[in-house]
């Protein structure tokens, strides 16, 4: 997979995007502030990725999707491979919602549990947010420190 910052026109990614965060309103909050990554395989866009810089030594993750056909080929985990290899932080943290797969995906990517933040869902969004059958309520944050001897 090719990976490439993208500067200019970020919501011709709109609909990959929203599979990250299903409500535009909330990506219009951090695409612009962030960079924004794309993975190209098969010659189109298979992922993308958006971070915030939150200190000189943080990230945040606001968006990682992947399209349903390209999952479990190994492109979601070569976009966080490469942030964490580029980003130049040592810590890296996200929010998700609270289901098996997601966690389960991150886990094995070596990310932990950091904290909660009760009825983020319910509070930020105008309409139920179901993932994987669950109604997400709560957002789960993970972190990984990185080891920056190694980069």
């Amino acid at each position: 997979m090719k990976i490439k910052r993208i500067e200019r026109n970020r919501k011709q990614f709109l609909e990959l995007l929203l599979i990250g965060d299903e409500q535009g309103s909330m990506i219009d909050r951090y695409l612009e502030q962030g960079e924004m990554y794309a993975g190209y395989a098969e010659g189109k866009v298979v992922a993308v990725c958006v971070i915030i810089r939150e200190t000189s030594d943080e990230i945040e993750v606001k968006n990682l999707a992947v399209y349903e056909e390209f999952r479990r080929k190994g492109y979601g985990r070569a976009m966080l491979e490469y942030v964490e290899r580029e980003c130049g932080a040592t810590t890296i943290r996200l929010g998700t919602g609270e289901t098996p797969a997601t966690l389960g995906f991150y886990a094995a990517c070596g990310y932990t549990f950091s904290h909660r933040v009760p009825d983020f869902f319910t509070q930020n969004y105008d309409h139920p947010v179901i993932d994987e059958g669950i109604t997400l309520k709560d957002m789960v944050y993970l972190k990984k420190q990185l080891d920056t001897e190694s980069q």
